[in-house]
């Protein structure tokens, strides 16, 4: 068997998301969503690809946030 060294994120502050986004709302988090990708798509058009690849990037975690803590109230 080998010996698999497991590192326990809460040991080093990783923290769940839950108590990250515990303050926001599921519509903040889901005009956040829909900003990025609106704002991501901009930057590309406005010839910044790589910058607006990263900020549109940043709406499916920001959505399935949302849509998570839709569901689990």
């Amino acid at each position: 068997m080998e010996n698999l060294n497991f590192i326990d994120p809460l040991l080093h502050g990783i923290k769940p998301i839950e108590k990250n986004t515990a303050n926001l709302t599921v519509k903040q988090l889901t005009c956040a969503g829909l900003g990025s990708l609106v704002i991501g798509a901009v930057l590309k058009k406005a010839g910044h690809a790589k910058t607006g690849a990263i900020v549109g990037s940043l709406a499916l975690p920001l959505l399935s946030a949302a849509v998570y803590k839709k569901v689990a109230k």
